[in-house]
């Protein structure tokens, strides 16, 4: 077990891939399940703790008039420039990271998923992680995806050209979740992979 007795699945892959799929399959099979993404819309939200640093670093300008700070304008700003991303990153990152930890001590289930897109990346699969499940799919239906979202193909091609390529990802990987076709052909593969980690469990206990 790995970080505060826990079995942590770190669940990542280029944007539109589908993670957050595979986590909702986790959910209804028994796991916690920790969004990255929504923790750090928490840390930034208004009274979370990068909120100040975040406007301070970037400017009012990225703040709604609601006070929230506008995360698609935020995110055009700093996908046009590495050194911003880089800053944003440095703010963000930190405060990620406890607030996941605190998480996966809380919480009563043996088995925890997270999912990141900045996984690999960010060292949480080193520090937090027993294994790293990674989600792929043709670029064709991440365009597919992100479009649906809204997206414009600009920032669509922009997204995509931030990401590892999928070799990197599949390196890293201890399973490759093949989402090129429907939802069933997903899930088996997820099923199949709990019920791996479920009997590694098992005979861990019974040592």
């Amino acid at each position: 077990m790995g970080y505060a007795g826990k079995y942590v699945i770190g669940i990542t892959g280029p944007i539109g891939a589908g993670k957050s799929t595979v986590l909702e399959i986790l959910a209804t099979l028994g796991a916690d399940v920790i969004d990255a993404d929504k923790v750090a819309h928490e840390v930034m939200a208004p009274g979370g703790p990068v909120y100040q640093e975040i406007i301070d670093t970037f400017g009012r300008d990225i703040v709604r008039p609601d006070g929230h700070i506008d995360r698609r304008r935020l995110a055009q700003r700093v996908f046009n420039d590495s050194e911003a991303l880089r800053q944003l990153e440095a703010i963000v990152h930190p405060a990620v990271f406890e607030a996941v930890q605190q998480h996966i001590t809380r919480s009563r289930k043996p088995i925890i998923a997270l999912e990141a897109i900045k996984l690999l990346e960010s060292g949480l699969s080193i520090t937090l992680c027993d294994e790293v499940w990674v989600v792929l799919a043709p670029p064709e239906v991440q365009r597919q995806r992100l479009a649906a979202r809204g997206m414009t193909p600009e920032d669509v091609q922009r997204r995509l050209a931030a990401q590892l390529p999928p070799e990197a990802y599949a390196r890293r990987a201890d399973v490759v979740l093949d989402n090129s076709k429907d939802i069933e052909h997903l899930r088996r593969q997820v099923e199949q992979a709990w019920q791996r980690v479920q009997r590694r469990l098992s005979t861990a206990q019974r040592r």
